[in-house]
């Protein structure tokens, strides 16, 4: 098959792309803003185009010329203090380009299976109540947040409408190996293993944490998210549906700086800030609706933190099971 991975040189997207790549075409687009080329395997099975989901005329020529399968739309601007400095620049790839590339399907991709749209539990605000469901109440705090969910509703009415075969993924706290520790708060894993290797290799770093950490959130290991979107992608019953994509278990950021200490066998030096705009005190994904397709995330949080630290500290890297 032909698959279209949008960032797909990203953190979530290049795990995809090169997961995929074993025994499919997959066509890569990303301007590396936040990826990097070098996350991508070295294969034949991989197209690599440098450009930007909001460029028409980059895409409609993409749309155009080649037939996909499968569309996996991960481009955005992931980071939600971003969002709240330049909404507009963040709105114009978080939402602009969902409507561009919806449109250009309805006209090209004729024979298109499915198209995947990652939104976020960013979506759920504060809405109080928890675990948050698929059906719970929509408070977004950001334009971030908004623009998330609009371009949720868009993706969902075209498949109403006009019969485009679409699912979207709201993903909770992602994190795992080719996470780019400078992406801010949603990558604060990597953020905290970043610091814990300078201190192993003797150089000085302090982790930030804002709020008095214990917030809680809903960490997900990428490999279980992979799985997640197969089961998704592949689905008839999941098109026009909505799925949250987490582990139903939430962790505290101070539990899990103690799960990382323990698992290094050393402290992280931490410097407490206040909460940042856009922030919320507790998040935890109900994941009944997606375990109908099958879904039953494997890694706990102490594996899943094991695991990333087997591959940052290999040379070989991790290969997922």
């Amino acid at each position: 098959m032909t698959i279209l991975v949008t960032g797909g040189a990203g953190f979530i997207g290049s795990n995809l792309v090169n997961f995929l790549a074993s025994e499919n075409q997959v066509v890569v687009i990303d301007d590396l803003s936040m990826g990097k080329i070098e996350n991508l395997d070295k294969s034949f099975n991989i197209e690599f185009i440098k450009g930007s989901v909001t460029d028409n005329i980059l895409m409609k020529k993409l749309l155009k010329e080649k037939h996909f399968d499968y569309i996996f739309h991960l481009a955005a601007i992931a980071s939600v203090a971003d969002s709240v400095e330049n909404p507009i620049k963040t709105h114009k790839v978080n939402f602009d380009s969902v409507f561009l590339l919806l449109e250009l399907i309805r006209k090209y991709q004729k024979s298109l299976q499915r198209l995947v749209f990652s939104s976020s539990a960013a979506v759920y605000g504060d809405e109080v109540s928890l675990p948050k469901k698929e059906k719970s109440v929509i408070r977004p705090l950001t334009a971030y947040a908004i623009d998330k969910f609009a371009a949720e509703r868009f993706v969902l009415m075209y498949s109403n409408l006009y019969k485009v075969p679409t699912s979207v993924v709201r993903f909770f706290n992602v994190y795992g190996p080719k996470q780019n520790p400078s992406s801010p708060y949603s990558g604060v894993i990597s953020i905290m293993m970043d610091c814990f290797l300078k201190i192993q290799t003797n150089i000085e770093a302090k982790f930030t944490l804002f709020g008095n950490g214990k917030q809680s959130r809903d960490f997900v290991f990428v490999e279980d998210v992979l799985k997640a979107l197969m089961l998704v992608s592949k689905s008839n019953s999941a098109i026009g549906e909505v799925y949250n994509v987490g582990t139903g278990h939430a962790v505290t950021l101070l539990d899990l700086i103690s799960i990382i200490e323990k698992t290094l066998g050393f402290k992280l030096p931490v410097i407490y800030e206040d909460l940042r705009l856009g922030d919320i005190s507790e998040s935890l994904a109900d994941i009944s609706k997606l375990q109908t397709l099958g879904y039953k995330p494997a890694n706990t949080i102490s594996r899943g933190i094991d695991k990333y630290i087997k591959y940052l500290t290999s040379s070989n890297g991790y290969i997922f099971e």
